[in-house]
């Protein structure tokens, strides 16, 4: 039965590692849910941190496959439970005069920020799970919706230091 799995992976930080680990999952039929990658406490290795779809099963023979690669140092699998998973998003929001400060409201009440402002719009950002990020866009949808960037989840694990230092 499919569900959602949560890798991360730390890889060299090179150019065109991303491409082949990407080409591995979709050679596989993994469609990536979100996969963010960035820097991470060591400048010469990034953390990757991919959200997909599918068995336990299958996932595993990606993870044997992704371990052969020379660029891949190390591959945890998140669970839910274990892990602290967060989303950023920037939802750029119609508002006029009259709507400014009902949008305003719904903002604070999510712990969001107003990043930008103009005369006929806001840039929201907001930070959490998936649902908090899901429910903040669904109440400001009937202001007008302009635009939306979402990272896709960022995720660590609880308590255990998993680090780029334990290669």
């Amino acid at each position: 039965m499919p569900s959602k799995q949560i890798l991360v992976v730390l890889v060299n930080n090179k150019p065109g590692v991303l491409n082949r680990v990407a080409s591995l999952f979709r050679r596989r039929g993994f469609n990536i849910e979100s996969i963010a990658v960035g820097l991470s406490e060591q400048p010469d290795i990034s953390r990757m941190t991919i959200v997909v779809d599918g068995s336990t099963g299958k996932l595993e023979q990606v993870r044997k496959q992704l371990d052969k690669l020379i660029d891949v140092i190390k591959i945890l699998d998140l669970g839910a439970d274990n892990a602290v998973v967060r989303e950023l998003a920037l939802i750029k929001v119609k508002a006029t005069a009259e709507t400014r400060g009902s949008i305003i409201q719904i903002v604070d009440i999510f712990r969001a920020g107003i990043v930008d402002v103009s005369s006929d719009s806001l840039i929201v950002e907001v930070t959490g799970d998936k649902d908090k990020v899901d429910s903040l866009y669904n109440l400001l949808r009937p202001f007008g919706i302009k635009e939306v960037a979402r990272t896709g989840y960022l995720a660590m694990n609880r308590g255990n230091l998993i680090s780029a230092q334990e290669k």
